[in-house]
């Protein structure tokens, strides 16, 4: 099964949305808070430069999704 990483910030709904989403489909994921996580936050930008909103969605190494449902918040 894919490696699924969820890049995200505590004070963004939609990251919750987005776990909830991974929850109720039974997925496994690893999630990270990039903005207590400041080397969670380098990993996500050396995957594209231009994060700048959470929540980001990876898979096997390569962002398939960034926000949830079009909506997402931006981070520093």
């Amino acid at each position: 099964m894919a490696r699924l990483e969820l890049y995200g910030a505590a004070r963004c709904p939609y990251t919750q949305d987005m776990r909830e989403w991974l929850e109720w489909n039974r997925r496994e994921f690893q999630e990270y808070d990039v903005e207590a996580d400041l080397e969670a936050r380098r990993r996500m930008r050396a995957l594209d430069e231009s994060l700048r909103r959470v929540p980001v969605l990876v898979e096997d190494g390569k962002v398939v999704q960034i926000g949830w449902l079009g909506r997402g918040c931006p981070i520093e």
